[in-house]
């Protein structure tokens, strides 16, 4: 099996390159990568890619993130997180390749206090999830076979993230103020690519697999909830802090006001993901342990 990764170095990328390597040949590209196009404002180049490479399996890592700057540049946004995808699955129909893309809760509008079903309406609140939706719609209507993964909180170990600016505030402050009012589950790049791994090893065997799914790591926290995980374990690890604590103080999203609105409830449910693939999702403290467990041994 040949695979062709796109965004290679982003945080679930990273992932992605080891946990698909020992599926088959792997081929990575990221925006600036010479010889092959990665650069998804170049819809043009990433189709040459595609056919250069001539993949069994496109799997689509990259994405424009930074959710604030994309209501200032709605075009560009649209074109990495929507039509560029666009072309990734009618190059994946030409040739019957699979197509993986990673898509995000941001499509809700974050009411209500369920988790969110795949079959539930969609109605984002800003550029980045309208955009991340019309790159999942582009893909079903293109026929090709897929896997959609939405997710939440994405953290990694590497890079920056939540965990590593809580862990900096608190070495430098007496108190901290975090909003409560958002709740959802920090979801590890690791556990997106080791899931992606297993999915893709099912669909070989299974094309009816093919489709949409809700991937996060179990339970749930607000972000408050999160900061305090994080600094109570490095606390325990013997880290020296600043902040006191119960100086982490919590408070309402209006409290730090963004371009962007962001969605209150990012509760999804995976059901459909695990009895589909047999999968056990951990729960999100186990995931977040471990990383800081590594990122600790560093400072």
């Amino acid at each position: 099996m040949k695979i062709l990764l796109f965004g290679k170095n982003g945080q679930v990328g990273w992932e992605l390159q080891r946990s698909l390597a020992p599926l088959g040949e792997l081929v990575a590209v990221d925006s600036a990568s010479k010889e092959l196009c990665g650069d998804f404002t170049d819809p043009e180049g990433i189709a040459r890619t595609v056919r250069a490479v001539a993949p069994d399996v496109i799997v689509n890592a990259a994405a424009h993130t930074a959710v604030d700057k994309a209501e200032s540049e709605p075009g560009r946004a649209r074109a990495i997180n929507a039509l560029a995808p666009g072309v990734l699955a009618g190059e994946a129909k030409k040739t019957n390749a699979w197509l993986v893309h990673y898509s995000t809760d941001y499509v809700f509008d974050g009411g209500g206090e369920k988790p969110w079903l795949e079959s539930d309406a969609t109605a984002p609140l800003n550029v980045y999830g309208a955009t991340k939706l019309e790159g999942e719609q582009l893909i079903q209507q293109s026929g090709c076979r897929h896997l959609i993964f939405r997710t939440s909180w994405v953290y990694g170990a590497r890079g920056g993230n939540f965990a590593k600016t809580m862990l900096r505030l608190a070495g430098e402050r007496d108190s901290l103020s975090v909003i409560n009012d958002q709740v959802g589950a920090p979801t590890g790049a690791d556990l997106l690519a080791d899931v992606t791994a297993h999915a893709l090893r099912t669909a070989q065997l299974r094309p009816d697999v093919s489709g949409l799914y809700h991937l996060v790591a179990g339970g749930e926290t607000s972000w408050h909830g999160y900061a305090g995980f994080v600094i109570d374990f490095a606390r325990r690890a013997g880290i020296p802090l600043k902040v006191g604590q119960d100086a982490i103080k919590a408070v309402p999203t209006s409290a730090f006001p963004t371009p962007a609105k962001r969605p209150h409830n990012s509760r999804m449910d995976t059901t459909k993901l695990q009895r589909t693939f047999g999968l056990h999702l951990p729960s999100w403290e186990t995931g977040v342990e471990r990383m800081l467990s590594e990122v600790l041994e560093k400072m």
